[in-house]
């Protein structure tokens, strides 16, 4: 019961009942008894009514943790804080996450399932990937993985896993910092196992209903064994990131994240870059959309000797979201 006393008014004047699940991009995940979950644009919505505190984040890269009250001038909310009442226009609003206490409703994410095969080679590629995010107040866990594992007949011919747990702390004026624990493998550039420490600072550069645009820089510390007899390596680079994660409101809705890594080594002559662009479309709901997925990774100087300097693939994947 305590769930469904939101509210949302429609520039139509309808007043929908019903349960604020989130709003990101723009879009309200909205929860009604009798039609399920559906998703509303922000530019539909007059004012909201909310009780429950949610995490607000605003265009100006404002953060504000309080609940909605209703407005009587169109498209405006007031955000109710501890210590002040502010009128805002909806569309200033960016994000909006309840603050939860259960574990399982503070968890979100994606699971992407990738399956190519071609009869005249006898190659198959499987591809599982995937995250999840823990939301706590002014903190994000995140747990992302991507394997690919290419076959030819009963033989695996390559694979490539990378795996990250990161924590990132909000800050101020669009700021963050990130600290993230990775672990990854790629047989065609000779890596049997890469174990690394990333320290970041993250300023957003845009962040409005249709995209977010964010810079990264900081520090890498990597523990790298090759797959021949040169013995293990440890290594301090820097680290230069770029991330652009684009959101079509309109049907069909398309999603599209794209992430760029410069990766230059101070204890040797080598860089690194990888990069990921996955776009993808919505089939019957937001929770289930298909894409493609195309990576590149290119080392100046890989430790293996005779490994190839590059690795490439474009895999389609199908993506459920959770929550």
């Amino acid at each position: 019961m305590a769930q469904k006393i939101d509210t949302i008014i429609h520039i139509n004047g309808n007043v929908m009942t019903g349960d604020f699940k989130k709003m990101v991009y723009g879009v309200i995940t909205w929860k009604m008894d009798g039609m399920g979950t559906i998703n509303l644009e922000e530019p539909k919505v007059k004012t909201i009514i909310s009780k429950k505190q949610f995490e607000i984040k605003m265009k100006s890269n404002r953060v504000y943790f309080g609940s909605f009250g209703p407005s009587d001038k169109a498209q405006t909310v007031y955000i109710i804080t501890a210590t002040d009442t502010i009128l805002k226009a909806t569309d200033d609003i960016v994000e909006a996450y309840p603050i939860k206490k259960n574990f399982w409703m503070r968890t979100s994410g994606n699971f992407s399932l990738g399956l190519n095969y071609s009869k005249g080679s006898d190659i198959a590629t499987i591809v599982f990937s995937g995250n999840l995010t823990y939301r706590k107040r002014n903190a994000n866990y995140n747990l992302t993985w991507d394997d690919n594992l290419t076959y030819q007949g009963d033989t695996l011919n390559s694979s490539k896993l990378d795996v990250s747990l990161s924590w990132e702390r909000l800050l101020n004026k669009g700021w963050s910092t990130e600290l993230a624990l990775t672990a990854s493998q790629n047989l065609e550039l000779g890596t049997k196992l890469r174990l690394g420490i990333n320290t970041l600072g993250i300023k957003d550069i845009k962040y409005n209903n249709w995209n977010r645009f964010y810079v990264g820089a900081g520090l890498n510390v990597t523990q790298e064994t090759p797959y021949d007899d040169s013995g293990q390596t440890q290594d301090i680079a820097g680290l230069i990131t770029t991330v652009w994660k684009v959101y079509k409101l309109w049907s069909p809705k398309v999603w599209v994240d794209a992430d760029l890594t410069f990766i230059p080594y101070f204890t040797d002559s080598r860089f690194r870059t990888v990069l990921n662009i996955n776009p993808q479309v919505s089939l019957f709901s937001d929770n289930f959309k298909v894409g493609l997925k195309f990576y590149y990774n290119y080392d100046s100087n890989p430790t293996t000797t005779g490994a190839a300097n590059d690795d490439y693939g474009v895999n389609l994947q199908f993506t459920y979201a959770l929550h």
